[in-house]
């Protein structure tokens, strides 16, 4: 159970970064949604950003899980987690208005702290 907690919990930032940035860019991009300017490139840069760096964070914590399995009993892997989940939380409070990418950085947080909690 606690070794698909920890897939799940890293699978879920992979799957959402990957939504984010097909949502929030690509599809803005396809429709023409922004006029070109500063502004749209900022925006684009923030989101690619974001969901890029949930995606390989996500990434390299799912091979670290298949590589060494308990490796989220350690205490620097769950501060690095939580860090990271703090971080993408601070920046989608005070960048982005919506509160969707809100919501999957508070779940990734969540099942962090659940798959501690199991381990």
């Amino acid at each position: 159970m606690r070794t698909y907690l920890v897939y799940g919990t890293f699978g879920w930032l992979v799957v959402t970064g990957l939504l984010h940035f097909i949502v929030d860019v690509v599809a803005q991009h396809l429709r023409g949604a922004r006029a070109p300017g500063l502004a749209t490139s900022l925006y684009y840069g923030l989101n690619t950003s974001f969901a890029f760096g949930q995606v390989v964070f996500g990434l390299l914590c799912l091979w670290l899980a298949w590589r060494q399995p308990g490796f989220m009993g350690e205490r620097m892997a769950v501060v690095l987690c939580l860090t990271a989940a703090a971080g993408w939380l601070a920046i989608t409070f005070v960048f982005m208005e919506y509160w969707e990418p809100k919501l999957n950085a508070a779940v990734f947080a969540a099942l962090v702290v659940a798959s501690v909690l199991m381990s």
